[in-house]
């Protein structure tokens, strides 16, 4: 139930409902700001010429269900040049009636053809119509149809993953993401650049366009109720400008954090990120590995790309492991987190695993996994 004692279900749908057909002028504001910075991932559209070809055939189709109508009540009409109507005549009504050109030549006489035209020959008009200027009315709906969708999605997205900068370390944090389950859906990017944005939302990702720094763009990205906020943006003090924004807005969130130079990792720390990733030194590291062990270095990187060989992966203890040691277990434990405290795996205290503690194993990639 919620707050107002609905089930979640049904308030979901009032949700839906009030979003299409009805808005606060406050909130109708804040989605048509909104509209301009978010962009939601691109719906697969039909081709432009089915679009044509699918309209042109239900122009028909209707046009044939009014001449089939006109000529089932053709009594009910009168032809002022032979008194009579046939097949063609009921096919010529109906094609100036749906257009609206209406020459008067032929008219309906009867009770019964008058009430016809009336309840199903003008619906059917107003349908042929629309199918018509299906294409007008496209482009007219497209910002009003956007705003809605985008009006739904801030209704609903809780414990997402904010990702704020989209170049090679973004990008590559999301690609983790998704190897790890994360659906895209439940991933925002954020960039001040445009093209990385439309780049994010060709990816089927949300994206927001803006500085991350301002907290106008934060909120666009729902970062008060993101559960994870990944910083990596190409400066570091617009990382620490970013880190501290999102921790002002967010207090409950786990942010990680990029940064080039080992001494800024201190002032990130003060500003609200609870792990700092130094990309230079990791690469130095990495370099130094190399050069003195190529296979442990190629180890390292096959347990940092998801699905690739090995994963390094962090899970619950299941069932049947409680009570076991941790080289028990199927996969290679490495390391536990028991109480909040990161244990490795010669730690004294890791005799048997208890319930609750979380593994940190090494495991074979399964095939497919990244789609």
């Amino acid at each position: 139930m919620n707050d107002k004692g609905q089930p979640p279900h049904k308030a979901r749908r009032f949700s839906l409902l009030r979003s299409v057909w009805y808005r606060t002028r406050t909130e109708a504001r804040d989605d048509a700001e909104a509209g301009r910075a978010i962009a939601m991932p691109t719906q697969t559209a039909t081709p432009p010429l089915q679009q044509v070809l699918r309209r042109l055939a239900l122009a028909l189709l209707v046009l044939a269900a009014t001449t089939l109508i006109v000529y089932a009540d053709h009594d009910g009409y009168r032809d002022s040049a032979d008194g009579s109507l046939d097949l063609l005549d009921a096919a010529y009504y109906a094609t100036v009636t749906l257009s609206t050109t209406g020459y008067g030549d032929i008219t309906p006489v009867s009770d019964g053809a008058r009430l016809i035209n009336i309840l199903v020959i003008t619906p059917l008009r107003v349908v042929f119509l629309i199918i018509l200027v299906g294409t007008t009315l496209e482009v007219l709906t497209e910002r009003t149809r956007q705003q809605v969708r985008i009006h739904r999605w801030r209704g609903r997205i809780r414990d997402h993953v904010v990702v704020i900068g989209y170049g090679t370390k973004g990008r590559h944090a999301v690609e983790t993401l998704v190897g790890q389950g994360i659906a895209k859906d439940r991933i925002v990017v954020v960039d001040a650049q445009r093209k990385a944005a439309e780049l994010a939302g060709d990816n089927g990702l949300v994206s927001v366009t803006g500085d991350a720094t301002r907290s106008e763009t934060l909120l666009k990205a729902e970062t008060q109720n993101a559960s994870r906020v990944i910083v990596a943006p190409q400066r570091d003090d617009t990382a620490a400008l970013v880190t501290l924004t999102a921790r002002q807005l967010n207090r409950r969130a786990t942010i990680v954090a990029a940064a080039r130079e080992d001494e800024n990792v201190p002032l990130l720390k003060q500003s609200g990120a609870d792990t700092v990733i130094t990309s230079s030194s990791s690469a130095g590291r990495l370099l130094g590995v190399s050069m003195v062990s190529p296979s442990a270095a190629r180890t390292l990187e096959d347990l940092m790309t998801r699905g690739s060989g090995l994963d390094l992966n962090e899970r619950p203890v299941a069932a049947d492991e409680v009570g076991h040691a941790p080289r028990e277990c199927g996969d290679l434990v490495v390391a536990i987190v028991r109480d909040g405290q990161l244990l490795d795996y010669t730690d004294p205290r890791l005799s048997n695993l208890r319930a609750g503690d979380r593994v940190i194993a090494v495991s074979r990639a399964v095939p497919g996994a990244e789609s």
